[in-house]
């Protein structure tokens, strides 16, 4: 028995030969029959496993492009035929198949030269390389394997796409809450140090001007937890 791509075929001798109409063609899949060598006498089949889109693909990939995100691409070690498939299905426009894991390095690496940002998002051992040449990775971590949580620089515990809008919109909160927690340090601290060159300040002005302000940080941050 062989067990691989259809291109192990022309390996031992076998060629694709037209192949029958099934219930997968529909979806874009064409599954091969083969035909064998003089040396081998028995019709060899080629038997297509495949799967539809997540039924919330479409709706995140319509919640990424309204959240701002300029590029998607689908990098994809799968046939080309089933990729498109699948990319049709999913709203995605530009599709790379049959991609090894090097492959995938390159065309990451591809990407980062042209945008200032890249999340690469996965689940599988091929995906980690890329991932870790990603500016992101981010791991689908309830079903991603070990390598490529540990190549990630977040992993969701939810192997649940629709997270991903989520994950973008908690980040740029998060990153607008920190810079203001910042800047309200800093300007606390820069009007405590000129009272305090002026004559105005006290030692207790200072702790309570600390204390306070370390407070206002905290309770802004807590914001967060309504999300």
């Amino acid at each position: 028995m062989l067990l691989g791509s259809r291109d192990i075929g022309s390996t031992f001798g076998t060629s694709p030969a037209q192949p029958p109409l099934t219930a997968a063609e529909p979806f874009g899949i064409k599954p091969a029959r083969l035909r064998t060598s003089q040396r081998q006498k028995s019709t060899m089949k080629v038997l297509t496993v495949f799967a539809h889109p997540r039924a919330e693909a479409a709706q995140t990939i319509t919640e990424l492009r309204s959240a701002g995100i300029q590029h998607i691409v689908m990098l994809t070690g799968d046939n080309e035929g089933t990729a498109r498939a699948i990319a049709r299905e999913a709203g995605v426009t530009e599709v790379q198949a049959e991609l090894l894991p090097e492959d995938k390095v390159i065309a990451i690496e591809k990407l980062v030269d042209q945008y200032a940002f890249v999340a690469m998002i996965g689940d599988g051992i091929n995906d980690a390389p890329a991932m870790g040449r990603a500016t992101i990775g981010i791991a689908m971590g309830a079903a991603g394997s070990d390598t490529a949580i540990e190549a990630a620089d977040i992993a969701l515990m939810a192997d649940d796409l629709s997270k991903l809008p989520w994950l973008l919109k908690h980040s740029r909160r998060m990153l607008s809450i920190i810079r203001v927690n910042i800047v309200l340090s800093l300007a606390v601290k820069a009007v405590v140090v000129a009272l305090t060159l002026a004559g105005h300040a006290s030692l207790w002005t200072a702790i309570a001007a600390d204390i306070g302000v370390s407070l206002l940080v905290i309770f802004n941050a807590l914001r967060l937890l309504r999300t």
